[in-house]
């Protein structure tokens, strides 16, 4: 790239000065590719802001990328309100 442009390539880091979230359907990429989950998170937020703000949401998302431990995932498990289905997925897609 450097012989390219002819000279040294510099990036300049500037402040942030405003933040702009992705769109909704961008939000929790993992999770949306489960129907199942996404039959329970859907019924808990039917409205698809409060889905994208969701930590519940965030969470599983999380684990289903695998990003968290599975024992922290399994403590957690039993306040997300899941379905008997979506608890037994999400327990089958963390291993």
């Amino acid at each position: 790239m450097k012989e390219a442009l002819g000279g040294r390539v510099f990036t300049a880091i500037e402040p942030l000065k405003r933040f702009y979230p992705a769109e909704a359907y961008h939000q929790k990429y993992y999770l949306r590719q489960d129907h199942v989950l996404m039959t329970d998170f859907t019924a808990f937020f039917p409205d698809e802001e409060d889905f994208m703000n969701s930590p519940a949401a965030a969470k599983v998302n999380g684990f289903l990328s695998g990003i968290g431990p599975e024992e922290l995932m399994r403590r957690i498990l039993p306040k997300l309100g899941l379905s008997a289905e979506g608890e037994r997925r999400l327990r089958l897609r963390v291993r």
